[in-house]
């Protein structure tokens, strides 16, 4: 038996950490707050930067010897502070990527002093050459059209063309607006399919997944859809709450799920329009 196995613990990942062994994690995968001054319930996202910077190298330090040797880490990041962490990180592992996620936010409004942000950054690490990474369980399907402006005879039986893409190093995936299917009350939940995408391609079937911010539970979810196990902690108990009804809840089949969203993202178009039309260029 292994108690900690498919578990999320409702405490402090850095108190808790002893109770995964040296070795065991195929992936870790995390969200940490990024101390812009969200609210989580705790002080952990309004620290001084020298505080903030110290309190992440401890906790990179506790989490990576979790990690098999072919084990993979991928981080969200704010580009206020990613400079910093990737100095950290590559300091005790190989950086492969640094992957932009482009958040789909509107065009309306945004900052009047400097450009908006519209995008989180994501690092993806390896602790040796031999990691595991399966492209081919990522890669994105060529349309019809492109398909068909490939007809010719040189691409016949081209394997690039019947697998799909590589997703390359931007994500163009909207963030969870409030009448998202997938939303919950948690102020920065990340998209199923991001960290799928990423379970999928760092972590093997029946593999560990490991986050030590758990949030919403959004890691632990896609581990359990993609028949992948978790562990993890969170430190709100409010949030504890939210990723055990997410984990108990029946899964949506992914056609419903999709028209759900659909729906909603209609819905939310529609009530943007208005709000444009009365307010254009305003600032927030």
């Amino acid at each position: 038996m292994t108690p900690w196995l498919d578990q999320v613990f409702c405490e402090d990942a850095l108190a808790g950490l002893a109770r995964i062994p040296d070795g065991s994690i195929d992936l870790v995968l995390t969200d940490p707050p990024y101390n812009l001054g969200k609210d989580y319930g705790n002080a952990s996202d309004r620290q001084s930067v020298e505080d903030y910077l110290a309190w992440t190298e401890r906790w990179i330090d506790a989490v990576l010897p979790k990690l098999k040797d072919n084990g993979s880490l991928y981080i969200f990041l704010t580009w206020r502070y990613a400079p910093e962490i990737f100095v950290m990180l590559k300091r005790r592992m190989t950086m492969m990527n640094e992957i932009i996620w482009d958040r789909r936010v509107p065009s309306m409004g945004g900052s009047t002093r400097s450009f908006s942000s519209v995008h989180d950054t994501i690092g993806f690490f390896v602790k040796r050459k031999d990691y595991y990474f399966d492209l081919d369980a990522v890669r994105i399907p060529y349309d019809a059209a492109t398909k068909k402006a490939r007809s010719r005879s040189i691409f016949v039986g081209a394997k690039w063309l019947e697998v799909g893409y590589n997703p390359k190093d931007l994500w163009s995936v909207s963030r969870l607006h409030r009448e998202h299917a997938e939303r919950v009350d948690h102020p920065t939940q990340k998209p199923l399919e991001i960290i799928e995408r990423m379970v999928k391609a760092s972590c093997p079937p029946g593999g560990v997944v490991l986050d030590p911010f758990m949030g919403s539970g959004t890691t632990a979810l896609a581990a359990k859809r993609l028949g992948r196990h978790y562990a993890g902690f969170e430190l709100n108990p409010a949030y504890c709450a939210i990723l055990e009804a997410r984990l108990a809840a029946p899964e949506v089949p992914p056609t419903l799920a999709k028209k759900r969203g659909a729906a909603a993202r209609r819905k939310a178009a529609a009530a943007a329009v208005p709000a444009a039309a009365a307010i254009p260029g305003e600032a927030t």
